[in-house]
């Protein structure tokens, strides 16, 4: 995949995605800097995502469960 950038001007975000190849390509995060202080000095957040090492599927899976339970437990309490 590589390295993405998607500018979201109606928002004022970023993003910027490194696979696991760009997190360690010194001469990148080097090329980025200008790229961040320009969006900086824009009022723009820039957010950066990383290529994970676990599963996406389980991975959302599980928080998908737990966010389930998190929220029937507030609806539980709130119904007490």
């Amino acid at each position: 995949m590589g390295l993405v950038i998607d500018v979201h001007a109606e928002s004022k975000i970023v993003e910027i995605w490194l696979d696991h190849r760009d997190q360690n390509d010194l001469r990148l995060s080097e090329k980025l800097r200008p790229l961040f202080a320009d969006y900086n000095s824009r009022n723009y957040t820039v957010a950066i995502f990383l290529s994970g090492k676990e599963d996406l599927y389980e991975q959302t899976r599980q928080l998908l469960l737990h966010n389930r339970d998190y929220f029937a437990g507030l609806e539980s309490k709130q119904s007490q």
